[in-house]
């Protein structure tokens, strides 16, 4: 792997991450076209942490606020929603994580994911616009949702951003919650690789690495910062049609 190939497939990660597109899925078909052949899922979990990083930064007030509040009844709730939501992705990521694994080496399983993401994002167009609140129920079905996007080439803001809108949850909250969300699924998909005694970390030049990470964050930063506005458009569902004819695409071709 060379420098440029590490800094392409950290935009590639920050371009994808928040865009409900599969950021997963396109490092796995980044890496192809690039002909960069990386064993395991390290260095997606790396640029995974990097688009972390772009999250706290931009709901940094958010963050602050239930830190700040935490004796508040409705923050208490809040964040209880959010460990509630958490709960899937860790039984799931436990318990298929040698399958899953196997996934990121098959373009085949990632087009038909990336298509099944497109077909989702153009069903949510027929959701109409609501401003229902955040419930045990509904935290635990978007955390069911994050948990299948653990897959390559379902994308876990997709996935979480338009079961939020289809539970009655606004654009806005909902988009709040999903990457909210992201942070302790991320951070434990990090401290799972760090305790892992084979990771392949340890073959990637650490400067590509570093340039990887760097990548991910300052496109992932500009990215989230667009989605946000996009959301207010209700026009999330344009992505559909990407995800579907770049499946479609990779299916026959690749």
């Amino acid at each position: 792997m060379t420098l440029l190939d590490a800094i392409l497939l950290g935009i590639i990660q920050g371009l994808t991450e928040f865009l409900p597109i599969s950021s997963s899925g396109h490092l796995v078909l980044g890496q192809r076209i690039l002909d960069v052949k990386i064993p395991g899922n390290g260095f997606e979990i790396i640029t995974h942490l990097g688009t972390l990083l772009s999250v706290l930064c931009v709901f940094r007030k958010e963050i602050l606020s239930l830190i700040l509040n935490i004796t508040d009844k409705e923050t208490r709730k809040y964040i209880f929603y959010l460990i509630l939501g958490t709960i899937p992705a860790i039984i799931i990521g436990f318990g298929a994580k040698s399958y899953i694994s196997t996934l990121f080496d098959s373009v085949q399983a990632v087009s038909i994911a990336l298509m099944f993401t497109g077909l989702i994002l153009l069903l949510s167009q027929k959701v109409k616009s609501n401003s229902l609140p955040i419930d045990r129920k509904k935290a635990f079905l978007i955390g069911i949702t994050q948990a299948i996007a653990i897959i390559p080439g379902i994308s876990r803001s997709g996935m979480t951003i338009c079961t939020g809108l289809a539970l009655g949850i606004s654009g806005k909250n909902s988009a709040k919650f999903s990457f909210l969300l992201a942070i302790p699924a991320i951070s434990g998909a990090g401290i799972l690789m760090a305790l892992d005694s084979q990771s392949d970390l340890t073959i990637i030049p650490f400067t590509s690495l570093i340039v990887a990470f760097l990548s991910s964050f300052f496109v992932g930063y500009v990215c989230l910062k667009w989605l946000l506005s996009l959301l207010e458009s209700g026009k999330l569902y344009f992505f559909g049609y990407y995800c579907f004819v770049v499946g479609l695409i990779v299916l026959v071709f690749f």
